[in-house]
């Protein structure tokens, strides 16, 4: 499945996140601290402590 981005909005966190999250934590995560809906059509990017390391999840009305 290819996915087209070019009209996807990306959101980025600031600051570090725990890499050991999964979707549920990081959709909580969009919610509380970033104030956004994690269903709406947006790519969100988390960032690790190292910096090293980026997690991102998207929802595609089937799933993230």
């Amino acid at each position: 499945m290819k996915i087209d981005f070019s009209s996807t909005k990306i959101y980025i966190r600031p600051g570090t996140t725990d890499m050991r999250k999964a979707v549920n934590g990081l959709t909580s995560m969009a919610e509380t601290a970033m104030g956004m809906n994690p269903f709406s059509s947006g790519l969100f990017l988390f960032c690790g402590k190292s910096r090293k390391l980026l997690k991102a999840f998207y929802w595609d009305r089937n799933g993230f």
